[in-house]
């Protein structure tokens, strides 16, 4: 595990700064009263911080496979100074095992499309274990809604993404629902984000 790191250990993450206000408002929403929310794949550490500053309520639980992830997440975190964020956890969502055993809530941001399809069902498979009947799975990021037209920079974004690497991609939002119905977790709501981007909430069963 990471020490506490320093300034020069700090990750910076632009579109952070740009979403977080407009995540933050559909979280009030959709997030339990109290509880523990397990950020899955929490990147620089800089969306934790800010949640947990805007929800005190709630305890946060940050993660990310990456080890300078790891220690970017443990910077912001030393600096911010909140009691309400937990060291950050090494968890890997494609794994069968993770580093916890429950959760009321869980959280991934921008993880789905920058990242192999087995780590989606891990996170999936991983919700199903922790979270309570009910209790809520939430997503954000760029999708594909067979439904819907999708936005010129999105298919630029996907043709960038799977150029740097085949396996990841845009996720198509109905493979989406049915992934998350076989692992026990219902969709229960969408909400259309600025930059063409969505939040999906999934409800355990």
């Amino acid at each position: 595990m990471p020490g506490d790191g320093g300034e020069a250990d700090k990750r910076h993450a632009p579109a952070t700064l740009r979403n977080r206000d407009a995540i933050t408002d559909v979280l009030a929403d959709w997030l339990p009263a109290t509880g523990t929310v397990l950020e899955v794949a929490s990147g620089s550490g800089e969306h934790v911080v800010h949640f947990a500053a805007t929800f005190p309520h709630l305890d946060w639980q940050p993660s990310d496979p990456d080890p300078a992830g790891l220690t970017s997440i443990a910077a912001y975190r030393a600096e911010a100074g909140l009691a309400n964020i937990a060291p950050p956890l090494a968890l890997d969502a494609s794994s069968a095992r993770w580093p916890a055993d429950r959760a009321d809530a869980i959280l991934c941001i921008n993880m789905v499309h920058i990242s192999p399809w087995a780590a989606t069902l891990g996170l999936f498979a991983g919700a199903a274990r922790l979270l309570a009947a009910g209790a809520p799975l939430i997503l954000y990021g760029p999708y594909i809604e067979p439904d819907t037209p999708t936005a010129e920079s999105n298919l630029a974004f996907d043709t960038n993404l799977r150029a740097r690497d085949p396996a990841w991609g845009l996720r198509d939002t109905h493979v989406i629902k049915g992934a998350a119905a076989d692992a026990g977790l219902a969709f229960a709501e969408r909400r259309a984000m600025p930059a063409n981007n969505l939040m999906l909430l999934f409800r355990r069963t």
